[in-house]
């Protein structure tokens, strides 16, 4: 069995701790999952397989090359969902042209600032990209904040869809998944993280919050 890839970031204190705590048992599927993919646009993906470095001049929230070996992941287990009869739930940001809405997203990071020299690509970032799009009976849920459940439907969708657990994928680990997980868990959703199927642009905390989210 592969060690984890976080293993590389903790001390041996913190491995030990972390077994001797106790931490790290599988809550498991539930009896009615629904998949939830988390932000696997064009703003973090890019519009093509390419090197992080570059990516990241059109695209500035990209995750580069990792972000298609994730897409490839995503498709497959949304083949089988739709297959098995899962629900496939979609994420994705939306905001205002004049970028008002933004709101504490501007506060922080200047990739919210409009500069023409960098991400003029002419597409909507926020477009689920090609390789995963969307089916008819699909749900896509339109977020502004990192969290899928923070002010939108996702809740309410899935006590419609009569659902106890929730299969999590996307963008970024360290961002959007680890804050839907959060919010899943704090509503009493058991829920999976599919690590080959999630995708940072910082490989660090790529590991360290599958890490966290694994233990607890």
């Amino acid at each position: 069995m592969a060690e984890p890839i976080w293993n590389q970031f903790l001390t041996e204190r913190d491995k030990a701790v972390l077994a001797a705590a106790g931490y790290g048992a599988r809550a498991g599927f539930g009896q009615r999952p629904a998949l939830l993919v988390i932000d696997v646009n064009h703003n973090f993906c890019g519009d093509r397989r390419e090197p992080i470095l570059e990516s990241i001049k059109r695209w500035r929230n990209s995750c580069g090359a990792e972000a298609w070996d994730g897409v490839a992941r995503i498709r497959e287990l949304i083949d089988v969902a739709h297959a098995q009869g899962i629900p496939v739930i979609y994420t994705t940001g939306m905001r205002r042209a004049d970028n008002w809405d933004s709101g504490s997203w501007s506060w922080k990071n200047t990739r919210t600032e409009e500069n023409p020299l960098v991400g003029h690509t002419g597409r909507d970032g926020n477009k689920i990209v090609d390789e995963i799009a969307p089916e008819p009976h699909d749900i896509v849920v339109l977020k502004q904040k990192p969290s899928g459940f923070f002010g939108t439907n996702l809740l309410s969708y899935l006590v419609l869809l009569g659902c106890d657990s929730v299969i999590v994928m996307g963008t970024t680990t360290s961002g959007c998944v680890r804050a839907t997980v959060l919010d899943a868990f704090s509503n009493n959703f058991r829920v999976t993280v599919v690590e080959e199927a999630c995708f940072d642009r910082s490989q660090a905390s790529h590991a360290i919050n599958l890490c966290d989210m694994q233990a607890k």
